[in-house]
């Protein structure tokens, strides 16, 4: 299953490493999340080539969907058994009937599986395809910069740092590396369900639109890295705006309504995401951006999230944490 080291190439194996590089401290440890499909059989292996002196496991998410779930976590407790990697099986429940959809609550799932993974870094195998496939995604859903900044390379996310080094490479250049190191990978099934949004545009959408635009991966994923930039000088413009409004953990009314709206949505969901409650939709904040600028001494807007809510009172906006 597992190569000799004479077969790899060098190109991609140093980009992997000088990633790793970079970010790792010598005393912490990196986890490879291992779904068993071919990205992430090739970081895994990828990761395992690299001077990690013990520092390195992978987790494998069971998420029970598929009649095959039970193959695939031994065929992953295989692999790592051939690479020297300790691996984590965890099973989580997802319910297939979930408000939010099944593709969202099996992410939900994992995620929140992977928060109490005991290492510094996390390792997820995304490539430039699954990039485009998100910023495309996006948009169509009417995300705002920091939603089409899709995937970073690198996040903060509670305790971990998220990881994707495969990021800039393509698919066909992943697979060329699993075959040319006679590497085995499982093949999900619901991967060619179309009724799924993401496999939807993946096999349906990106396909007509590259027939115009062959380029349009590389161009869709190099959007992103613009559409990143930007929501980082719009995080640079909000917290200056939160310097010159805060009181505390408050923020003056008076400092807010001297802001355009566009710029004071921006400085609201910048506080939001500080305090890691989620933004609502645009319309929602929309109106109580308005109602902000506009309301009078005797009136008091509100705007009650999951988290908490947003409450002006006594010339000052605060943010009250749900007991």
């Amino acid at each position: 299953m597992v190569a000799s080291r004479n077969k790899l190439p060098p190109d991609l194996l140093a980009r992997i490493g000088a990633f790793v590089a970079v970010r790792l401290a010598p005393d912490e440890r990196v986890c490879v999340a291992l779904s068993g499909g071919c990205d992430s059989v090739v970081l895994a292996h990828l990761l395992s080539r690299l001077d990690l002196s013990g520092r390195l496991d992978a987790i494998h998410i069971h998420h029970g969907l598929s009649p095959n779930a039970d193959a695939w976590a031994a065929f992953c407790a295989d692999y790592c058994r051939d690479l020297g990697i300790p691996l984590q099986i965890r099973h989580v429940s997802v319910a297939r009937d979930a408000a939010c959809g099944l593709e969202a609550a099996a992410r939900q799932a994992r995620y929140t599986a992977f928060a109490e993974v005991p290492a510094a870094c996390l390792a997820l195998a995304q490539h430039r395809g699954d990039q485009a496939e998100t910023v495309l995604l996006n948009l169509l859903r009417g995300a705002g910069v920091l939603g089409t900044a899709a995937m970073p390379p690198e996040r903060q996310r509670g305790h971990l740092r998220l990881w994707r080094p495969l990021l800039g490479e393509t698919r066909d250049a992943i697979e060329a590396y699993a075959r040319a190191n006679g590497l085995r990978w499982i093949t999900d099934e619901s991967n060619a369900d179309t009724r799924l949004t993401r496999n939807f545009i993946r096999h349906r959408v990106l396909p007509i639109i590259e027939q115009r635009f062959p380029a349009a991966e590389s161009t869709l994923a190099q959007a992103a890295v613009h559409f990143a930039e930007a929501a980082e000088l719009l995080d640079e413009l909000a917290a200056l705006d939160w310097e010159r409004a805060a009181d505390g953990e408050t923020a003056c009314l008076a400092v807010l309504r001297t802001l355009s709206p566009g710029r004071l949505k921006n400085l609201l969901r910048f506080r939001l995401r500080c305090l890691g409650w989620r933004v609502p939709v645009a319309a929602r904040l929309d109106e109580f951006t308005r109602q902000l600028q506009s309301a009078g001494p005797d009136r008091h807007p509100e705007l009650h999230l999951a988290e908490g809510r947003m409450r002006a009172a006594r010339g000052r906006l605060h943010w009250l944490a749900q007991p």
